[in-house]
């Protein structure tokens, strides 16, 4: 499985990089769901501070998958919160700890896509995203994840043998634009663990990025989260420096 377009993934991007994975992320959910901007920034507002994206940069800088993370912070995560909206009722702190999740060492996939225009790339493209949550996990210390998902993505994933399982108290339902998304969740050592045994290619290419031909990934410690964004306020501050000179 390979792309014929040099990709580049970046984790935790800023400035123009954020721009592109920003762009991404809303052209997807417009056409996929109908989401408007305005419904994104309703909608994810709140968990702004907390959101982390990765993204897969084209040469030009465009973005052709993206992926917003939520990580854990005083606003909590979207879906848990979300699964004590309408229509699951559910509360979502007390289903977490039923499924075995530590929220502090859980992330929030929030959003994950790849643009409609990705034609024959669009299933290397979402195996990369899924390589470098992977990643990104391992290198933060986290143990899983969780999400509302599409139940049509959900078939799509779990035919990479990357299991889910549905969060307590909840099912299958109309969520913004799908007519059926499931609020699910995984333990990633157990996820990786199932994967390898049952799926070992998709284990290759998707838990240790091998086959993911044209896509340069960058190094584990670039994806260590409070390492990189010091590095980043470091660079913006010599930046800042240098043109008040």
């Amino acid at each position: 499985m390979r792309t014929s377009i040099p990709l580049r993934m970046v984790f935790d991007p800023m400035g123009d990089e954020l721009a592109a994975a920003r762009a991404c992320e809303a052209e997807i959910f417009l056409n996929t769901y109908g989401n408007t901007l305005g419904e994104l920034q309703m909608e994810y507002g709140p968990y702004e501070d907390a959101s982390v994206f990765i993204a897969l940069l084209e040469p030009d800088g465009s973005a052709l998958a993206a992926c917003r993370i939520i990580t854990p912070g005083p606003a909590g995560l979207k879906s848990l919160n979300d699964a004590a909206r309408p229509p699951w009722f559910a509360d979502g702190l007390r289903s977490a700890r039923a499924a075995g999740m530590d929220v502090e060492r859980t992330w929030d996939v929030a959003t994950i896509g790849v643009r409609p225009d990705a034609g024959s790339s669009r299933m290397f493209a979402s195996a990369a995203l899924y390589h470098g949550i992977f990643v990104g996990a391992r290198a933060n210390g986290i143990r899983s994840i969780v999400m509302v998902m599409d139940e049509r993505a959900r078939r799509l994933l779990t035919s990479a043998s990357v299991i889910t399982q549905t969060l307590p108290g909840t099912g299958p339902a109309p969520y913004l634009g799908s007519p059926a998304s499931t609020p699910i969740y995984g333990h990633l050592a157990q996820m990786a663990d199932v994967q390898r045994r049952v799926n070992p290619d998709a284990h290759r290419l998707i838990g240790l990025g091998i086959g993911l031909d044209g896509v340069s990934v960058p190094d584990p410690a670039a994806f260590r989260l409070d390492e990189h964004r010091l590095i980043a306020a470091a660079r913006a501050e010599s930046s800042l420096l240098a043109t008040s000179a």
